[in-house]
């Protein structure tokens, strides 16, 4: 399978040392199947670091043999409280070497917090949230899972 890393920068040999902030699924390196969306992840960075705007391309390898892999399903209950947990700073992402899930929309934000803040219920929270329909993201939260996993094939400015 082909997988792609939205950056300012070639990215051959991928870690999960760079990662400085925990999104979605945690601190980790974040690859999609989708180009289109490693395209746009490049040009934000590129927006806020300076710099060019690199899709990086790499094999990614379909034996997850040994690695404890998490994959949320199109149902957006379980993924909420997940990214939650991951915005207060909670481990449980630890767990895993790879975590698998759809991406929610730009207002995924906004939702999150009305959520997490109690403002607003699960219930309304998952009304709210939607969730792009061919978008995905893919969380290598171990170094483990990177070395088992990718292969750097190319990049290209976008």
């Amino acid at each position: 399978m082909i997988v792609y890393h939205g950056s300012s920068e070639v990215v051959r040999q991928p870690d999960i040392l760079h990662s400085y902030r925990a999104l979605d699924f945690g601190k980790g390196f974040y690859v999609t199947t989708v180009s289109q969306q490693a395209e746009r992840w490049a040009r934000r960075k590129a927006a806020l670091v300076g710099g060019r705007a690199i899709v990086n391309q790499y094999q990614m390898d379909d034996d997850m043999t040994g690695l404890r892999v998490k994959r949320f399903p199109d149902d957006l209950a379980e993924w909420i409280e997940f990214v939650c947990d991951c915005r207060d700073g909670k481990p449980g992402y630890q767990n895993y070497d790879l975590i698998i899930g759809k991406v929610a929309n730009d207002k995924v934000f906004r939702v999150v917090d009305m959520y997490h803040s109690g403002i607003w219920d699960k219930e309304r929270a998952l009304k709210e949230i939607r969730a792009y329909p061919n978008y995905d993201q893919l969380a290598f939260i171990t170094q483990r899972a990177i070395d088992q996993l990718l292969c750097f094939e190319c990049c290209l400015e976008v």
